[in-house]
C-alpha cells in the first residue's frame, strides 16, 4: 500500500483561512463571519500577526472582500437547504470550514469538498487531531489536477448522486484556470439534476476595477505570479453570464463585489471597506 501523502495546504488557502481569523479578531462587531477554525488548524507561530500579508491595514479591503464572500456562499447554501438542496460540492476547498461551524446545516446534507490529494491528507489529520472528526455526511475528495484526474469522476465515486438537487461552489479558482477548463467545469454542472445551483467567483479585467482597489489587484496578480501560480483569466460581468448560457446553464445573474460590500457593510464607519475587483456568477438550471 502506498502511504498517503501529507502536504501543507498552499498559499492562498492559509492566506484566506488567517484572514477570515484576523475579522474576528481585529474588525469590530458585528463580525460578518466568525471564523477562527482555519486558524486552530494551521496552529501558525505567535507572531503571525506581524507577516507583510497580515497587516490589519494595508490587508483590510482583501480581508473584508473574502469574508463578505464566504457569508455570501454560506448563506446561499443554507437557502437552498432549506429548499430540500441535499448535496453541497466545494471545488477547491482548501481549508473551507461551513463543516465544523454550521454542523447544524451541514449534518443535513452530503459536503463533498474537492481538493488535491497532499493538502487535502493535511486537512483530514488535522481535524482528526483537534477532534473535529470526518463525520460520515463529510466526503474529502482528493482530486491530483496536475495528473488530470476527472474531478467529476472522483466525486461520483464518492457516493455524489447527480440525479438529486445540489449547490456547486468554486470560490477563488476560476482566474487560475484556462477558459477551457471553466468552461469544460460549467458544463459538467449543467447536466446536474435540474434546480441545482452554481456559484462561482471570477476576477474582474483590471481596467473595469475601481481605481482604488487596482493597484492591490496588480500586487497580487504579480505574488501569484512570483509563486508559481498566476492569474491566467479574467473575465467582464457579460462574458461569465454568457458562457454559462453558452454550456447550458438557464437562469444566471451577475453578483459585484460592490453589491456585496453595501449587503454586508454598508452603513457602517467603524470596519474595513471590502475592495473590488472578483465578483461572482449565480446560475441555477
Amino acid at each position: 500500500m502506498v502511504a498517503e501523502q501529507i502536504e501543507a495546504p498552499e498559499n492562498t488557502a492559509e492566506r484566506v483561512a488567517l484572514w477570515r481569523a484576523m475579522h474576528v479578531q481585529v474588525d469590530p462587531p458585528p463580525h460578518v463571519l466568525d471564523d477562527e477554525v482555519g486558524l486552530r488548524l494551521l496552529a501558525p507561530d505567535t507572531n503571525w500577526r506581524s507577516r507583510p500579508d497580515m497587516d490589519p491595514e494595508s490587508t483590510s479591503g482583501f480581508r473584508a472582500a473574502i469574508v463578505d464572500r464566504a457569508r455570501f456562499i454560506e448563506d446561499l447554501v443554507i437557502e437552498q437547504a432549506k429548499l430540500g438542496v441535499t448535496q453541497y460540492v466545494i471545488l477547491g476547498a482548501g481549508l473551507d470550514t461551513f463543516a465544523q461551524r454550521r454542523p447544524e446545516v451541514a449534518a443535513k446534507l452530503h459536503v463533498f469538498e474537492v481538493d488535491q490529494p497532499g493538502p487535502q491528507a493535511w486537512k483530514r489529520r488535522r481535524l482528526l487531531e483537534l477532534g473535529y472528526g470526518v463525520p460520515d455526511w463529510l466526503h474529502l475528495v482528493p482530486v491530483d489536477f496536475e495528473a488530470r484526474e476527472s474531478w467529476w469522476n472522483k466525486l461520483s465515486d464518492t457516493g455524489f448522486d447527480p440525479t438529486r438537487l445540489a449547490v456547486v461552489v468554486s470560490t477563488g479558482v476560476s482566474h487560475y484556470l484556462t477558459r477551457e477548463a471553466t468552461v469544460a467545469t460549467l458544463r459538467q454542472v449543467a447536466g446536474l439534476a435540474e434546480g441545482t445551483t452554481l456559484a462561482m467567483t471570477f476576477l474582474l479585467p483590471t481596467a473595469l476595477v475601481d481605481d482604488s482597489d487596482r493597484s492591490g489587484l496588480e500586487t497580487s496578480e504579480q505574488g501569484a505570479k512570483a509563486a508559481g501560480t498566476p492569474f491566467v483569466s479574467f473575465y467582464t460581468p457579460a462574458e461569465m453570464v454568457s458562457l454559462a448560457h453558452e454550456a447550458g446553464l438557464g437562469s444566471t445573474r451577475h453578483v459585484s463585489g460592490a453589491s456585496l460590500a453595501e449587503r454586508y457593510f454598508g452603513g457602517r464607519t467603524d470596519g474595513p471597506r471590502p475592495s473590488t475587483g472578483e465578483d461572482i456568477l449565480v446560475a441555477s438550471l
